[in-house]
């Protein structure tokens, strides 16, 4: 198996879903599970394509105690990383590392891609 790539990052603007309680592996590190929702507008070959999806977050250790809370429906700028949900499987899971609050608006896809094309800029 190839394992020349380097670069596992995602940059996530999304609301909160669910927040699962949280909880601690054996050696006492919080954790806390959570779904996610994004919708935003991108451009692609030329035309714009609306996207609208839910996923599978995980937080672990002061991250997870910095979301601990989060009511569903708070939008958040997230960074981290995918990976499988366990060995081998299909399925991923965003690892979130670091997050921003964004500000509460109407929730409106414009305003979702709009922080994602700004990210970054100054």
């Amino acid at each position: 198996m190839f394992s020349g790539y380097d670069v596992n990052r995602l940059l996530l603007d999304a609301s909160v879903v669910e927040t699962l309680p949280l909880r601690y592996t054996p050696a006492g590190v919080p954790v806390l599970e959570m779904r996610l929702e994004h919708v935003s507008s991108v451009s692609e070959a030329g035309g714009m394509r609306r996207v609208a999806f839910e996923m599978a977050a995980v937080a672990l250790g002061d991250v997870a105690l910095m979301l601990l809370g989060t009511p569903a429906g708070s939008p958040l700028s997230l960074d981290g990383f995918v990976a499988p949900t366990r060995k081998g499987a299909a399925r991923l899971v965003l690892h979130i590392q670091r997050l921003a609050p964004l500000p509460a608006g109407d929730g409106s896809a414009k305003a979702s891609a709009d922080a994602g094309e700004n990210r970054g800029k100054t």
